[in-house]
């Protein structure tokens, strides 16, 4: 039986997605969980797996079709087997011209593959070279099986330009940053920002990362950060402040059972948010495992579809490169986005006296439509006292 390949739901309130590449040609066969297509969401550039074994047929979408969530774009045949006769073509956004349906299939599906027109590339390169105009059918790549990497094409690109006279022209924006530039643009615009900002004394903080280290190290062989720490701190006191953890929506205000917490992480000149799921019922261990594997997956460029799937509430920490304070936008639907600034020694009182002390500032970003300023607060001070007395 034929099995459809869909347009995935990859997001909260995600209508649509776009068709970056297929990563198989029709007529190749494909083995369930393998890398099949690239699609663009509202926060990256997503590799989705195959469901199932076949061969790869009918497909009604080429690279930068923006299709609607769960129309069929291609279909996945057994040898022999024909794509279903009344294949309707994907509905995609009026900025993209109509797919046409494919026709009929009257002969069985099931000759070999024709042979690859490109060469084998890594979905980076493939990127960076559209971003860099490189043709990629002139390059010999220099990774395993002669697969082009992304140091291929900036040699190459090097080369082009190299002897020519630059003209000034604008620097191309990359897929995920012109993704961030949008949807930030559409969300200071939209959506009702306030901000609440708290500073907290983190020598508590500092010194159970200290006395947990030793333990998770051993259990996980994962180092505690204090991204880590923050992360089950925040998840946990969400659970107290349900509005925290909720969503704006035409129908009303949703609040999540579930806390998502969304980590903003920095890639190749862009940033990306990927999710630790359930955080609130991890342990801390687990939570530093799965922060550090979302950390090498975003940096190349091989987050999965869960990786980035329904978030409720995001966390941007800035403090490894030093800034001080600073506040970050929300990232709707959900209702708040926390920044989180560098742990400095400060001159503070302390019993009616100067002393030094490791602070560090948190700024929340709230919804005012789902948030109100008492909630906030009440939020923000609950959060504080837990890292000053931190329950791990």
């Amino acid at each position: 039986m034929a099995i459809s390949v869909v347009m995935p739901a990859l997001e909260m309130a995600q209508d649509s997605g776009k068709l970056v590449s297929w990563l198989k040609q029709e007529g190749e066969s494909v083995r369930k969980g393998e890398l099949l297509l690239e699609v663009e969401t509202d926060k990256a550039v997503v590799e989705v797996e195959a469901a199932a074994d076949g061969i790869l047929a009918g497909i009604t979408a080429k690279p930068g079709d923006v299709v609607h969530v769960g129309h069929t774009i291609a279909w996945l045949v057994k040898p022999g087997e024909s794509v279903p006769a009344a294949v309707a073509a994907p509905t995609v956004a009026a900025s993209q011209p109509e797919v046409a349906p494919p026709a009929a299939v009257t002969a069985p599906i099931g000759a070999p593959a024709p042979a690859r027109s490109t060469p084998r590339i890594s979905p980076k390169a493939r990127r960076l070279a559209q971003e860099k105009g490189v043709d990629i059918s002139r390059l010999s790549g220099s990774g395993p099986g002669g697969e082009i990497l992304a140091d291929d094409i900036l040699a190459a690109a090097s080369t082009q330009t190299s002897g020519k006279s630059a003209p000034i022209v604008a620097q191309p924006v990359p897929t995920v940053g012109r993704l961030m530039a949008e949807r930030t643009t559409q969300s200071w615009t939209t959506v009702p920002h306030f901000f609440v900002t708290r500073d907290v004394d983190a020598g508590a903080l500092n010194e159970a990362r200290e006395r947990v280290l030793p333990g998770v190290e051993r259990s996980h062989g994962a180092k505690v950060t204090h991204t880590d720490l923050l992360v089950t701190i925040v998840a946990r006191t969400l659970g107290n402040h349900p509005r925290l953890n909720a969503s704006w929506t035409p129908d009303g205000i949703v609040q999540h059972e579930d806390v998502n917490i969304a980590l903003a992480i920095g890639v190749e000149n862009a940033v990306v948010t990927a999710v630790i799921p359930g955080a609130n019922r991890a342990a801390l261990g687990d939570i530093a495992v799965r922060r550090r594997e979302l950390a090498e997956r975003a940096q190349a460029g091989r987050l999965q579809p869960a990786d980035i799937a329904n978030a409720t509430f995001t966390i941007s920490n800035l403090g490894m490169f030093e800034v001080d304070a600073f506040t970050a936008i929300i990232v709707p639907p959900q209702a708040a986005i926390l920044a989180v600034g560098a742990i400095t020694p400060r001159v503070v009182p302390v019993n009616g006296q100067p002393a030094v002390r490791p602070m560090m500032s948190m700024t929340l970003s709230c919804d005012h439509r789902v948030v109100d300023g008492v909630r906030a607060a009440e939020f923000m001070r609950d959060l504080a006292n837990a890292i000053t007395s931190p329950q791990l």
